[in-house]
C-alpha cells in the first residue's frame, strides 16, 4: 500500500515543533504583530515610519483590517481534507500557493541586501516575486539572482513614454512574465509620519535603481546636465545636506568621487522627481503599453466595479485590488470591502488578485472566498526581511503558505477551487 501524501502545513509545523525540541527557534516571529514590533525596534525610526505609514490618520489602513473582521470562516466537518491542493494557476503558471511577494520599494531602509534578499527567498519558495518600480537593486540583477523563478514587473508610468516603454523591454528581457501597473500613486499620498521626519528616501538617492540602470533615464540625466545653470541664493550648505549628497553620490553607479564632481548622482534625483509620477494618466494611454510589450498587463489599485468593467473593455489581462495597504487615501473603503462587487463585475473572465491588509493564513482565504486568485504580501515581507534578511523571508513564506493550507484544510477545503463565498458569513 502505498503511504499517505504528506502535506506541506503538516511537515511545516512539525519542522516546526522538532526543532524547538532541538532548542532551535524560528528566525522571525510568527504572530504578525510581534514580528511589526521586532521589525520597528530594529530600524531607524523614519526608515520604519516609511515602511510602515499610511496616509493622514492611518484610517484606510485600519478599514483594511476591519474589513477582515467583518468576515467569518464556516468550517465544514467529514470532508476528506487529507490531501490537499492549494496551487493556483496564474497566466499559464502553476504556483503552489496563493502568495506572491508585492513590489515594496526602498528596501534597503529595511536590510542592505534589500530586493536581492526577497527575491532569492522567493525562487527558493516557488513565490512569484514582484519587482519594484521604486526597487533598490537593479532589475537585471534580481532576475539573475532567481535563477528560473517566477517573477513579474511593477510600472509605475512616468512622464516620459520613452522610459516606460524602456522598463517593459527591460521587464520582457529578463524573464518577467507579467506588467503590474500601479495606478493609485501619480501623487504621493499625505503620509504623515514621513512629513513628520521630513524624509522621502528617493531624495537621498535610495529606491531609484530602476532609474539609474536605464539607458532612456541616463540621457535625460545628460540633458538636465547640459541645460545652463540656474541661479540660487539661499543659506550654506547644512550639515544634513551635505549629508544627503555624498548618500546620493555613493548609491548613484560610477562611484561617489566622480558623482561629486560630475554632478550627476544630483541631477539623476532631480531628474527622477521632475518625471516619476503623471497624473494626467487616463485609460487613453493604456493602448500605448499593449504596443510596447506582449506580456500579460494588470492594473493595480482598482476599488470601484465600473473601473473593473473599463479595465476589461480596454483588453487589460487581470486586476490587482488594492489600495496601496492605506498610503494613499486617507478614509478610503477597505479593500477587502471593495473585492466582492469587482469580482462580480469581471465574472472570472480575467484574474484579480488582492493586496492591502493580509496578515494571517485566514486573511488569504477569505480573500480568495471573495473572489481573488491569489495575493500580494506586502509590510510583513518588509519587517520579516529587517529582521532576519533572506531567512527572515523564506520562514515568512513558509508560515503563510502553511497558515492558508491548514486553514482551507479546516474549513473543509481540499482545493483552492472550492473556497467560495459560501464558506463565509458576514459578522454581526
Amino acid at each position: 500500500m502505498s503511504q499517505p501524501k504528506i502535506n506541506f502545513a503538516n511537515q511545516r509545523q512539525t519542522d516546526i515543533y522538532l526543532d524547538g525540541a532541538a532548542g532551535r527557534l524560528l528566525p522571525i516571529p510568527v504572530d504578525p504583530h510581534a514580528l511589526e514590533r521586532a521589525a520597528r525596534g530594529l530600524l531607524p525610526p523614519p526608515a520604519f515610519d516609511y515602511l510602515a505609514g499610511g496616509a493622514g490618520l492611518e484610517r484606510t489602513m485600519q478599514a483594511n483590517r476591519d474589513a477582515f473582521d467583518r468576515w467569518r470562516i464556516v468550517p465544514r466537518m467529514l470532508r476528506d481534507v487529507a490531501e490537499r491542493e492549494p496551487g493556483v494557476e496564474l497566466f499559464g503558471r502553476r504556483i503552489p500557493s496563493p502568495i506572491l511577494t508585492a513590489p515594496v520599494g526602498v528596501l534597503e531602509l529595511a536590510h542592505a541586501e534589500a530586493d536581492l534578499a526577497v527575491v532569492r527567498a522567493a525562487a527558493a519558495c516557488g513565490v512569484p516575486a514582484i519587482f519594484s518600480n521604486q526597487a533598490s537593486v537593479p532589475m537585471e540583477q534580481c532576475a539573475a539572482a532567481m535563477g528560473s523563478g517566477p517573477r513579474w514587473f511593477q510600472l509605475y508610468w512616468s512622464k516620459s513614454n520613452d522610459l516606460v516603454a524602456s522598463f517593459v523591454q527591460r521587464a520582457e528581457r529578463c524573464g518577467c512574465e507579467a506588467i503590474v501597473v500601479t495606478l493609485d500613486t501619480t501623487m504621493l499620498g499625505w503620509r504623515t509620519r514621513d512629513l513628520d521626519h521630513a524624509f522621502l528616501p528617493f531624495l537621498r538617492g535610495m529606491g531609484i535603481a530602476q532609474y539609474t540602470s536605464d539607458p532612456v533615464f541616463q540621457k535625460l540625466v545628460d540633458a538636465a546636465l547640459a541645460a545652463p545653470p540656474t541661479a540660487t541664493s539661499g543659506p550654506k550648505p547644512s550639515f544634513s545636506a551635505v549629508a544627503t549628497l555624498l548618500a546620493m553620490a555613493r548609491r548613484h553607479p560610477g562611484g561617489m568621487v566622480g558623482n561629486l564632481r560630475s554632478g550627476r548622482a544630483r541631477a539623476a534625483v532631480r531628474t527622477f522627481v521632475g518625471i516619476y509620477s503623471r497624473p494626467s494618466l487616463t485609460w487613453a494611454d493604456l493602448p500605448f503599453l499593449r504596443q510596447h510589450t506582449k506580456l500579460p498587463i494588470l492594473l493595480k489599485g482598482l476599488q470601484h466595479p465600473d473601473d473593473a468593467r473599463r479595465a476589461l473593455d480596454a483588453g487589460i489581462d487581470g486586476l490587482i485590488v488594492s489600495n496601496h495597504g492605506g498610503r494613499q487615501v486617507d478614509g478610503a473603503i477597505g479593500s477587502l470591502d471593495a473585492l466582492p462587487a469587482i469580482a462580480e463585475a469581471v465574472a472570472g473572465r480575467v484574474p484579480i488578485l488582492f493586496d492591502s491588509g493580509i496578515r494571517t493564513g485566514a486573511d488569504i482565504f477569505k480573500a480568495l472566498a471573495l473572489g481573488a486568485r491569489a495575493v500580494l504580501l506586502g509590510r510583513p515581507v518588509a519587517y520579516a526581511l529587517a529582521v532576519a534578511g533572506q531567512a527572515g523571508v523564506e520562514t515568512l513564506l513558509k508560515n503563510y503558505a502553511a497558515d492558508f493550507e491548514l486553514t482551507m484544510g479546516l474549513a473543509g477545503c481540499r482545493t483552492t477551487a472550492e473556497i467560495t463565498a459560501e464558506c463565509l458569513v458576514r459578522s454581526g
